[in-house]
C-alpha cells in the first residue's frame, strides 16, 4: 500500500516495507516480559544491551513499591496542567531533591524530556536571541530551534574553535547568545568539552545549556552529571535531564538559578499547557534518588561493567569510537549489514539496536550497546562470545576508513 503523503516521508515508509519483506526490519519489537537485563521477545530470552537502563532501577524493589504507594495515594494521573489542578506536593519536593542533588539553586521538572527542550529553549531564546548547537545534538533540541523565534548556528561537533568562530561572529549581533550542547552524545557516547565551553562562554558573555540527558545518574559525584563531573556546576546557567534513562521512568527536568527556573515555569509553553508528571512517575524519580544516595556500589558496578565491555571489545578488534560512558557504539560501516547483525544477534539471545543515517553519517552504521549496573559478569561474557562470532561471520572493520 503506497503511502498518501509525498516526499521523504513517502520514502521512508517505503524503505521500512522492503526491511519488513526481507525479515530485516529491527524496530517496534515487541518485549512480552522483562526482568531488568533479561527480556522475553516471540518466546526466549534475550540479554538487553540496548536500554538506556543505566543503573538499572526499573525493577527494584525500593523503586516498585514507591511507584505503587503513591498511585494508591494520588490515583493514576493528575488530569491536569501544574497551572491547574496537577501541582502535587510530590512534584514541588521531586524538584527541591532534583535541585540539591544537581548542585544548582532550583529545578522545574516537565512531564517528558522532549517537552522539556521544546519548552524551555523557546523561552530562553527570543527574537533577538540566539543558540549555538553542537552539530550532533539531540533530535529534541533540533526541534525546539523551530519552535523558538531567535536564530541557530552550528559548530562542528565537539570542535571548540569552531565554537569560538561562531561566538565572535555572533555575540555582538544578538541580545543574548545561549551555547546549547549535549552533555553526552547519545550515538557515540562522546562527552562535551564542557571545561572549554565554559571558559569560551565566560569571555564572550554567552550562557551555557546542557541537554544532560544521557549524563545525569551517570556522570559525575554519585550521577550528579555532566557539569559536576569536570567540576563546572556553578558555571553552567541550564542542566536539562530526563527519567527516563537513569531514573527508571518518565519526565525531564530543567535547574538553574531561582530566578530562571521562575521564568521557565512561567513561559515554557509545553510545560504549562502539558499534564503533569503522574504520581507513580514522580514517586518512582524521588526512590531512585533514595537508591543513589544510599547505595555506594551502584556506580561500582556500573562502571566496572562498562570497563568490562570496552576492554573486551577491544580484545575482540571491535571500533566503539574511544567512548567512556556507558554508551559503547560498535562500528560496522554498511547498513544493511547492521541490520543483518542485529538480526543475528537476537538469534543467539542479544538485544541490540542498530543506528543507520541520518542518525549517524552515511557509511557510520553501528550498533548501539548500553550497560547497565544490574547486568551480571556472566551476561556480558555471553554478550563477548556472540560478538565475537559476529566479527568472524560478518569481517566488521576494526576502524573506520579515512
Amino acid at each position: 500500500m503506497t503511502s498518501k503523503f509525498a516526499g521523504i516521508g513517502a520514502r521512508t515508509v517505503e524503505k521500512a516495507q522492503m526491511l519488513k519483506d526481507a525479515n530485516l526490519y529491527p524496530f517496534f519489537r515487541k518485549i512480552e516480559d522483562s526482568e531488568g537485563t533479561i527480556v522475553k521477545i516471540d518466546g526466549k530470552d534475550q540479554i538487553m544491551i540496548g536500554s538506556n537502563n543505566y543503573l538499572g532501577l526499573t525493577h527494584h524493589p525500593y523503586v516498585k513499591e514507591a511507584a505503587i504507594k503513591a498511585i494508591e495515594k494520588y490515583g493514576t494521573g493528575c488530569t491536569g496542567s501544574r497551572f491547574l489542578n496537577g501541582n502535587l506536593n510530590i512534584h514541588e519536593e521531586l524538584e527541591d531533591k532534583l535541585a540539591t542533588y544537581t548542585g544548582h539553586e532550583a529545578a522545574i521538572v516537565f512531564s517528558t524530556g522532549m517537552q522539556t527542550n521544546l519548552g524551555a529553549l523557546p523561552a530562553i531564546c527570543g527574537p533577538r536571541d540566539c543558540m549555538l548547537f553542537d552539530s550532533e545534538n539531540h533530535a529534541s533540541i533540533i526541534d525546539a530551534s523551530r519552535l523558538a523565534m531567535g536564530a541557530t548556528f552550528k559548530y562542528k561537533h565537539n570542535d571548540m574553535e569552531s565554537l569560538e568562530e561562531q561566538l565572535i561572529a555572533n555575540i555582538n549581533r544578538f541580545q543574548k547568545v545561549t551555547i546549547v550542547a549535549d552533555g553526552v552524545f547519545s550515538m557515540t557516547g562522546d562527552v562535551a568539552k564542557l571545561p572549554q565551553m565554559v571558559e569560551l562562554a565566560e569571555k564572550y558573555g554567552a550562557y551555557i545549556y546542557v541537554d544532560d540527558a544521557h549524563g545525569i545518574g551517570v556522570m559525575g559525584n554519585k550521577g550528579a552529571g555532566t557539569m559536576d563531573h569536570f567540576g563546572v556546576t556553578d558555571r553552567v546557567h541550564f542542566n536539562m535531564g530526563t527519567f527516563s534513562k537513569s531514573f527508571a521512568s518518565i519526565g525531564g527536568v530543567l535547574t538553574g538559578t531561582k530566578e530562571d527556573m521562575n521564568f521557565a515555569k512561567h513561559m515554557a509553553r509545553s510545560f504549562m499547557f502539558s499534564a503533569s508528571m503522574p504520581p507513580s512517575a514522580v514517586a518512582t524519580v524521588s526512590a531512585c534518588l533514595d537508591v543513589i544516595e544510599e547505595d555506594d556500589t551502584l556506580h561500582e558496578r556500573l562502571w566496572r561493567n562498562v570497563e568490562f565491555m570496552r576492554n573486551g571489545f577491544k580484545e575482540i578488534g571491535f571500533y566503539t569510537y574511544d567512548s567512556s560512558t556507558p554508551i559503547l557504539p560498535v562500528f560496522i560501516g554498511d547498513e544493511l549489514k547492521s541490520m543483518q547483525i542485529t538480526n543475528f544477534l537476537a538469534d543467539k539471545g542479544v538485544f541490540a539496536t542498530p543506528v543507520i543515517p541520518p542518525a549517524v553519517p552515511k557509511g557510520e552504521a553501528l550498533i548501539r550497546t548500553s550497560y547497565m549496573a544490574s547486568h551480571s559478569i556472566e551476561e556480558l561474557t555471553k554478550v563477548l562470545e556472540i560478538f565475537a562470532l559476529v566479527k568472524k561471520e560478518f569481517q566488521i572493520p576494526s576502524q573506520i576508513s579515512e
